[in-house]
């Protein structure tokens, strides 16, 4: 597929989970890069450890071979202690931003696609039902942009976040002011993708890489038996087919940043088999 030259194509993919979730990556994001004229791919991996809880540096240069440009994370970002140095070092895997100063990592970046275009990248965590207790999402994007938007109009916000009332306050705060703003941390994919009026484009959540009959990327037994007995249970990755890979494909103009498009993906697959870890 060709694309306008001013324009911008993004794709935002959801949570990967575990080894199901990155080979089902692997497999799929080459052929959408070229089927769809894909300048950059987002993708959030705070799950894509084997275990299904945070990353790991060697599990970020898979994803990055596999045609991740940016790494976006959430509230499992810390809990693989071997990724801190990496996060101190590079800049193409995010942290939240509104985590407080001192920690690893940065929460936005800045990079240059293939043609010439600078986008920028932003983390946030929300904070509605969450444990963390961070600063507020609202007031840290507005710090960020004063920054960003000296250097880029064309600006991804990844909000990770649970409540849906949350993501969409969030939306409308920065609606005009970023490009796109799409939810992560639910892991299922919602209805909803739009651009608003002033031109951000939107979705409360993006879904996620893994095993589609799931209970989110785990087993539904692992999960279900801490339901039942209120006990701490540790959960599986689910590595049974049919997979899926969710996210969304924007198309930005680069003159002013607005969205022009929102495109939902959703890609099924029954035929990958997954090797468990």
């Amino acid at each position: 597929m060709s694309k306008i030259s001013n324009t911008v194509r993004v794709l935002c993919v959801g949570d990967v989970v575990g080894s199901t979730g990155r080979a089902m990556f692997q497999k799929h994001i080459p052929h959408l890069k070229e089927k769809h004229a894909i300048d950059v791919v987002m993708v959030n991996g705070e799950n894509s450890a084997n275990d299904g809880r945070g990353i790991t540096a060697r599990v970020i240069e898979e994803l990055k071979k596999s045609g991740a440009d940016i790494i976006t994370s959430g509230n499992h970002v810390w809990d693989k202690k071997e990724v801190y140095s990496y996060l101190d070092q590079n800049v193409d895997v995010l942290r939240p931003a509104n985590y407080p100063q001192g920690v690893p990592g940065v929460g936005s970046t800045i990079i240059t696609t293939p043609h010439g275009h600078s986008v920028g990248f932003v983390n946030i965590l929300g904070r509605v039902f969450m444990r963390e207790n961070l600063a507020c999402p609202f007031r840290t994007a507005d710090s960020l942009l004063t920054y960003l938007k000296s250097r880029t109009s064309t600006i991804i916000v990844d909000f990770h976040a649970e409540a849906t009332s949350e993501k969409l306050a969030f939306a409308y705060y920065l609606e005009g002011k970023v490009s796109a703003v799409v939810g992560t941390h639910t892991h299922i994919q919602t209805a909803d993708a739009r651009v608003l009026p002033g031109g951000t484009a939107y979705i409360t959540d993006l879904g996620m890489v893994g095993s589609l009959n799931s209970m989110i990327g785990m087993t539904k037994e692992s999960v279900m038996r801490q339901f039942l007995t209120q006990m701490p249970t540790r959960f599986a990755v689910d590595t049974s087919v049919p997979l899926v890979l969710s996210g969304v494909l924007i198309t930005i103009d680069t003159a002013n940043g607005r969205a022009l498009d929102i495109e939902p993906i959703r890609i099924y697959d029954e035929e990958l088999v997954i090797q468990k870890d």
